[in-house]
């Protein structure tokens, strides 16, 4: 089939330079070329039997800009297609082993077939209600319209199949190949068509390292309540990939000097408290965003392996958040943030719940919230070793994240005071380490079972048993193991006590 032929593009827009890297355009193409050519075998026959059955078919968005880009891309292929609904999915029927109609009602059919999973959508075009939360889909008519209504010209690419023709009507190559993060058309309309592609903008900004555009910016600062008719769910998924991006801070920021994240994670903004003018404490919000960059750099040594890390990223994000609320200038002129970490907890489980974070990651976070200043006790004057036990057992599954935070929390300029911090934990670790080889730590224990507590007090199952678990395991982070007589003695003593 014959390529359609195509009027010539306007003239792409010239752009101001940029502080990031740009690639030269023609390197861009050859990429698009070379990795177009290596896609599966699977992707040109499917869009062979669309074209068969008298449709169009066009791999489009994230993996034509992926490719464009050298980055490994999703398994997961996405198309557009002239087909309703209904023809898609018989086509893919065919086509795959095992086809779904999950996303039917917003035009997007699934199949698999082998290792290569597609879903192909109608040309369709969202907006939003001025009140309503979910997107009214609305089926178009053409391929170039359809790329007219996506949300930024890096994602309006597409490569039609079978033929491979390259279909970029508003120069996103040329965008991606400079840095530039722009929308097809207004961003007033692409914003107003989803109001969630605010979030995106900063989400591609800090995963692609791409500068969003001066137009956009201004846009998002005057639209950034229309956020809120978004759903939970959906600003946390974005909110979610942005902080695993490689650069989470640049888009943060774009989120932040926008207004944008007021509605979405106001108490980041709100850590911008005004410093004084006898700079009696440092910057909260610069804190914070410092702490997340020391974070990042750290997960190599991590319980990822390198991976990003959600739960530690957020911790580090969000460790100080109880600042603004327990600020107090003391009368010496200091200032003082008593029980932040407690209070920050509290307000992290509750926007973490509003966002629909799950239960696990919610937990995780907060109690890395709660634990992340026991340290600094620890350079004061030595720990004894029941403190070190009750730091582990309190830590749990989340030692070496806190082990992490903890270190990624310094951010002084003092270098004296910075090695000597480091010093402090290193120490610490060495520690932990130490105990570890001479005690079970990580599953502390009391040196008795519930069993032998009931059998030798003689007591049925129910709260006193607890209590006397409790005990036991108080005695044992105190004083290490103990041997069964000298835990049983122990026992009869404190049962003969409370009576």
């Amino acid at each position: 089939m014959s390529a359609r032929p195509r009027p010539p593009l306007p003239a792409p827009p010239v752009r101001p330079a940029r502080s990031g890297v740009t690639e030269d355009v023609a390197e861009v193409r050859r990429r698009l070329a070379s990795g177009l050519l290596a896609l599966p075998p699977e992707v040109s026959e499917l869009g062979e039997v669309f074209t068969a059955a008298g449709h169009r078919l066009a791999l489009v968005g994230g993996p034509v800009r992926d490719v464009a880009l050298g980055r490994p891309s999703s398994p997961d292929l996405d198309f557009t297609t002239d087909a309703p609904p209904e023809a898609t999915q018989r086509i893919l029927t065919r086509w795959g082993e095992a086809c779904w109609d999950i996303g039917k009602a917003f035009g997007t059919i699934g199949a698999r077939r082998g290792e290569v999973i597609v879903e192909v959508t109608t040309y369709r075009s969202e907006s939003y209600d001025p009140d309503s939360r979910k997107p009214e889909v609305a089926y178009g008519e053409t391929l170039e319209g359809d790329l007219s209504r996506r949300d930024f010209t890096v994602n309006a690419m597409a490569v039609e199949l079978p033929s491979l023709t390259f279909v970029d009507p508003h120069h996103g190559l040329e965008d991606l190949a400079a840095g530039w993060l722009r929308t097809p058309g207004t961003p007033e309309q692409s914003f107003g068509d989803d109001p969630l592609r605010m979030l995106r903008a900063a989400r591609f900004s800090a995963q692609l390292g791409l500068d969003v555009d001066q137009p956009l910016l201004t846009a998002m600062a005057a639209m950034a309540e229309r956020i809120t008719i978004v759903a939970a769910e959906r600003s946390r998924v974005e909110l979610e990939k942005l902080v695993l991006a490689p650069s989470p801070r640049r888009g943060l920021e774009v989120l932040v000097e926008t207004g944008v994240l007021d509605h979405v994670l106001p108490e980041l903004p709100a850590l911008k408290l005004e410093i004084d003018e006898h700079h009696r404490h440092k910057d909260v919000y610069e804190h914070s965003l410092t702490v997340l960059d020391q974070a990042i750099a750290l997960e190599a040594s991590g319980p990822g392996n390198g991976q990003p890390d959600l739960v530690l990223r957020l911790a580090a994000l969000l460790h100080d958040i109880g600042k603004p609320r327990t600020r107090r200038f003391e009368a010496g002129g200091g200032v003082s943030f008593h029980h932040h970490e407690v209070v920050g907890a509290k307000m992290a489980r509750k926007r973490m719940q509003a966002l629909r974070f799950d239960k696990e990651t919610t937990a995780a976070v907060v109690r890395l919230i709660e634990l992340h200043l026991r340290f600094h006790g620890y350079g004061d004057g030595e720990w004894t070793d029941a403190a070190v036990r009750r730091y582990v057992t309190d830590a749990g599954p989340l030692l070496e994240r806190l082990h992490l935070l903890t270190r990624s929390d310094c951010t002084t300029r003092n270098q004296r005071k910075a090695l000597r911090l480091a010093a402090a934990y290193d120490d610490l670790e060495e520690r932990i380490a130490r105990l570890r080889e001479q005690e079970e730590l990580d599953a502390v224990r009391p040196d008795l079972d519930g069993n032998a507590i009931m059998q030798l007090l003689g007591i049925p199952p129910g709260r006193d048993v607890g209590r006397a678990w409790n005990h036991l395991k108080e005695l044992r982070l105190d004083r290490g193991p103990l041997t069964r007589e000298e835990a049983e003695a122990e026992l009869l003593r404190w049962w003969h006590s409370q009576s």
